[in-house]
């Protein structure tokens, strides 16, 4: 009976672990799934809820929106609030909305849903990451499970073409957003029995003029992104929110730097390997984001695919970057994050400048899935180290913060680097709608992503640190030096029951 009893303490932390590693991973997929899931079934809803091509839009943009503009504060209610409470919360308001857009009967009810998908979305992303860093110790353990979050959420994002496909085709357009229902209540179930609520630091009141400010700013500048696709950018729907958003998020940096109880203290960006990765995370996201897009449409549009069959091509590179960060942890160890980060920028870089070369009858196999196989795979090598440079850098006080200033990063740096993108292709086309001048201009566009790519891979070699940090303190001991055969959750249990 000894053995038993002295064997059952560790076992409770380690199946927690697990299920804080699930818990996260699960509702990073969900909202990176939603961001691309229903660009397939676009036509659908049209039809059936009789929406306008500018309503059409605003299905994707009314979820990114509200998704960047909220990400910074949902990622500080779970410092303050408590970090379970938080992701239940957001995971709670992402299902809902999504059951509501499913039975959406007007084209105003699905872009509410769609809208508050984002705000919970916005709640819930910074909350994943800020539970897997709390519940897994800094070190080899904790670069595994970034390792599997940034494979899922790059999974997510992959995927959706092929998800939405399928449920278009087999069920309807209903099913993109009814899909996460189920899911979600599983995980609500799962969270609210296994995850222990835990903040760093006391409780304090939310600093209201700089939640308000950063939102504000964030939704601002995001939308005036958005409007690049439709009006351009000198036109006034672009300028004047792009302005306004850029004045609102300088004047809350001026107000954070009096703030007594500050939502983003300043000396968060002023620990380097918080500033460097989060620039570098932007530039990769800016970079490989509208990657799956352009893809997609030059699959059916130029090479004459089905949406289904678009979805299936682009499967190997969803592959690719799934395999490509659950690879990154064991090689970071060997290699440090620095080099890694680099490396990965330069392998999506020739990925990039490879697609580049595409043509009007390209074959499968040169034209869509090698290419994008290696742009992923330098995408997904370069994820990994960046969070885990970015999260280590910080205060345990700051870890939702930092959580969800590496999603904007990547959020809106995706969002700017599309709309750029298809600004540059638009250029090149020049209206023409012959399948030479598409093909013609989507390959500016990513030659214009392999030069963004080299760029940023010369910036990183000056800024980023060789190690991750401890806290701004310092370089933090080379991952390599470490034991690499813990198993994930163990160094938890040596240390008692945690507080995820």
């Amino acid at each position: 009976m000894t053995p038993m009893a002295d064997d059952s303490p560790p076992a409770r932390p380690r199946t927690r672990t697990w299920a804080v590693v699930a818990a996260a991973c699960t509702g990073q997929f969900l909202v990176v799934l939603d961001v691309s899931v229903v660009n397939v079934a676009l036509p659908s809803m049209r039809a059936d809820l009789g929406l306008s091509a500018s309503g059409l839009q605003w299905v994707v943009n009314a979820y990114a929106i509200a998704f960047a503009g909220f990400m910074l504060l949902g990622g500080r209610a779970a410092d303050l609030y408590g970090r379970k409470r938080i992701f239940m919360t957001g995971l709670g308001l992402f299902t809902a909305a999504s059951l509501a857009g499913g039975f959406a009967q007007e084209g105003w009810h699905l872009l509410a849903a769609r809208a508050a998908q984002g705000l919970g979305a916005a709640v819930l992303s910074p909350a994943t990451l800020t539970l897997l860093t709390a519940a897994v110790p800094e070190g080899p353990a904790r670069t595994r499970a970034i390792g599997t979050w940034m494979a899922v959420g790059a999974g997510g994002g992959a995927a959706g073409g092929l998800v939405g496909g399928v449920l278009t085709d087999a069920l309807s357009w209903r099913w993109v957003l009814l899909i996460n229902v189920p899911v979600g209540a599983l995980v609500l179930t799962g969270a609210a029995l296994w995850l222990a609520e835990g903040r760093a630091g006391t409780r304090r009141r939310v600093d209201l003029p700089g939640a308000v400010l950063v939102t504000a700013g964030l939704a601002t500048t995001a939308y005036g992104i958005v409007q690049t696709e439709a009006a351009g950018w000198a036109a006034a729907g672009t300028l004047v929110p792009l302005s306004a958003g850029l004045a609102l998020l300088g004047l809350f940096v001026r107000v954070e730097a009096t703030a007594q109880a500050p939502l983003m203290p300043l000396r968060v960006l002023g620990v380097r390997a918080v500033s460097a990765a989060n620039v570098s995370m932007m530039l990769l996201g800016s970079a490989t984001f509208g990657m799956w897009y352009f893809m997609t449409v030059y699959a059916q549009n130029v090479l004459g695919y089905t949406p289904l069959e678009a979805g299936f091509a682009l499967v190997p590179s969803s592959v690719a970057v799934f395999v490509a960060a659950k690879a990154a942890p064991g090689i970071m160890a060997r290699t440090g994050a620095k080099p890694l980060t680099v490396a990965g920028f330069l392998i999506a870089a020739a990925g990039f400048a490879w697609q580049s070369t595409m043509g009007v009858h390209g074959s499968y196999l040169t034209a869509v899935c090698l290419p994008g196989v290696l742009m992923m795979t330098g995408s997904g090598l370069a994820s990994t180290p960046l969070a885990s440079l970015a999260t280590s850098g910080a205060a345990p006080g700051d870890a939702g913060l930092v959580s969800g200033l590496i999603n904007t990063s990547r959020t809106m740096g995706g969002a700017l680097g599309l709309a750029v993108l298809s600004t540059v292709a638009a250029a090149r086309t020049a209206g023409s709608g012959g399948a030479a001048e598409i093909t013609a201009g989507y390959a500016l566009a990513f030659r214009t992503s392999a030069t963004v790519l080299v760029a940023g891979a010369v910036m990183m070699l000056l800024w980023l640190p060789g190690h991750p940090g401890r806290r701004g303190s310092g370089p933090a001991q080379p991952p390599g030096r470490k034991r690499t055969d813990v198993p994930l959750g163990a160094e938890s249990a040596r240390k008692g029951p945690e507080k995820a």
